[in-house]
C-alpha cells in the first residue's frame, strides 16, 4: 500500500510515523501522555492500526498507546518467514528502537497469540495482557488445518491479487458479517474494503497465516505469568468464545490469574462495534493489577 494515496484514509493519521527495527521498515501510531504507562495494542490478521481507531481514542487519556501495522500489512514491510516467533522478535525490535517498555499488551484474534509470544519468549515483560477474541488455540472449522490452506494459496503468486479481484463483486458487508459475526459501521466496511482490494496487503495477510504454527502459540500458555483479561464477543463467528473460556481455565490451572468475559450480541470484531465497553473493562482491569494508579 502507497502512504501518499492510500494514507489519506488512515484513522488518526496523525498520530502515524515510519520507523525502521528488526530490518523491517513499519508503521506505527503513538500517541498519549508521554509519561503514561505504555500499552502495544496488536491487531489481527487482514486488520491494521485502523481496527484500534475508536479504543485507542478513549484509551488515549490513560496510556502511552503503541499500535503498529503487522509485517506485510497496511503500510508495514513484509518479513521473509512471519512465524509467531520471528513476528514477536521483529515486534521486540520495534519497541526497542523506539525505547518503550509496554506495561500492558492488549491483542486482538491473533495479535492476542502475538502477545503471548512476546511475553511466553521473554521478549518483553508485561505487567498484564488483554486477550481481545483471542486465536490462541487451535478450533473447529480452521484449527491446524488453516495454516495449510493458507500456505498452498502464498504459494501461488497469482492469488493475492485473484483474492482482491473477486472481492470487488462481493458485498463487503455480507462479507465481514458472514466471517466474524459483527455488525461493522459503514466506515469500517469500507476500510476493510480498502484493504481487501488491496493485493499487497491481502498477500501480507496470506503470509502470516501460511507461516502460523498453532502448536507453538498454544505452548505459549504455559510461558504467562502475569494476569490476564479475556474478552470474546459471545456472536464470534472467526474464533469460537470457547476457546477463551478453554485458555482461562489452562491459565488458572498454572495459577495464572485469568479473568474471562463473554460479551453477549458482539462478533469477532467486538472491540470495533463496542469501543466503549472495551474501554471501561480495559481500564478496570489496569487499575486493578496495578498498571495504571
Amino acid at each position: 500500500m502507497r502512504w501518499d494515496i492510500d494514507g489519506r484514509h488512515v484513522p488518526h493519521k496523525e498520530w502515524s510515523q515510519f520507523v525502521t527495527a528488526g530490518g523491517l521498515k513499519w508503521h506505527v501510531q503513538i500517541t498519549g501522555p508521554q509519561d503514561a504507562p505504555v500499552l502495544l495494542l496488536i491487531h489481527g490478521t487482514g486488520a491494521t492500526t485502523h481496527s484500534f481507531a475508536g479504543l485507542a481514542a478513549l484509551l488515549s487519556p490513560h496510556f502511552r498507546l503503541v499500535i503498529p501495522d503487522l509485517p506485510g500489512h497496511g503500510f508495514t514491510q513484509k518479513m521473509q518467514a512471519p512465524d509467531p516467533d520471528n513476528v514477536a522478535k521483529a515486534l521486540a525490535a520495534l519497541l526497542t528502537a523506539l525505547n518503550v517498555t509496554p506495561a500492558l499488551i492488549l491483542g486482538h484474534s491473533v495479535g492476542a497469540a502475538i502477545a503471548f509470544m512476546l511475553a511466553a519468549g521473554g521478549h518483553v515483560q508485561p505487567q498484564a495482557i488483554v486477550s481481545l477474541g483471542g486465536a490462541l488455540l487451535p478450533f473447529e472449522g480452521m484449527g491446524k488445518a488453516f495454516p495449510g490452506l493458507a500456505k498452498a494459496l502464498f504459494v501461488n503468486p497469482l492469488m493475492p491479487s485473484l483474492f482482491s479481484f473477486t472481492t470487488r463483486f462481493q458485498s463487503m458487508p455480507d462479507l465481514l458479517k458472514r466471517w466474524t459475526g459483527s455488525h461493522s459501521s459503514r466506515e469500517q466496511v469500507a476500510y476493510y474494503e480498502r484493504l481487501f482490494r488491496n493485493p499487497s496487503h491481502t498477500g501480507g495477510a496470506l503470509s502470516l497465516m501460511a507461516h502460523w504454527d498453532l502448536d507453538t502459540i498454544e505452548r505459549s500458555i504455559a510461558g504467562i505469568h502475569c494476569p490476564v483479561l479475556l474478552l470474546h464477543g459471545e456472536r464470534d463467528k472467526t474464533v469460537p468464545p470457547s476457546t477463551s473460556v478453554t485458555v482461562t481455565h489452562r491459565l488458572a490451572q498454572r495459577g495464572t490469574s485469568a479473568e474471562h468475559h463473554g460479551l453477549p450480541g458482539l462478533g469477532h470484531l467486538a472491540h470495533e462495534e463496542a469501543p466503549d465497553r472495551h474501554a471501561q473493562l480495559v481500564e478496570q482491569f489496569a487499575r486493578g493489577v496495578g498498571v495504571l494508579g
